[in-house]
């Protein structure tokens, strides 16, 4: 049986494609949920794919995937990198490696998004590549679990 990894998203991220295309390019969380499944399965993952705007959910989330005895996680907390506390405290709680991934370099931002509650959970953070950090994620993920890709 395969591994699984959950990917989830954070506030407004449903609103890719659309909003603040200048920032955030045009694809949709579809779009970002096709690459992710894409390079998954090179890895051999099964994949949950999820996104919501309320915070309890993420943590319910993050809670599920310790309790189904994920590989591990990949987040974008988008609006709740600098203030959830709840979800920082989730993801040490449950002790997977975690990935935390932003669409845009957040250092490059105003100051106020540049300090991440997540990275204190985190291996390792990817921000700036477009979409194509989801897939660095999983494949960094792989790496850090001495997966290899599958030919």
């Amino acid at each position: 049986m395969a591994q699984t990894i959950y990917i989830l998203n954070g506030p407004n991220m449903n609103m890719l494609g659309t909003r603040e295309p200048d920032k955030y390019g045009r694809a949709t969380l579809a779009d970002v949920e096709k690459l992710c499944r894409t390079t998954a399965e090179r890895f051999g993952f099964a994949l949950v794919f999820r996104q919501s705007n309320i915070e309890g959910e993420l943590v319910t989330w993050i809670q599920e995937a310790h309790a189904k005895k994920a590989a591990g996680l990949v987040i974008n907390p988008a609006g709740y990198t600098t203030t959830s506390i709840a979800i920082l405290d989730a993801l040490l709680a449950v002790q997977l490696p975690v990935i935390e991934i932003h669409i845009t370099n957040i250092h490059q931002r105003e100051s106020f998004r540049q300090n991440s509650y997540v990275s204190k959970a985190a291996k390792a953070v990817i921000c700036g590549f477009g979409i194509d950090g989801y897939a660095l994620a999983i494949s960094g993920l792989a790496g850090l679990l001495g997966i290899k890709e599958k030919h």
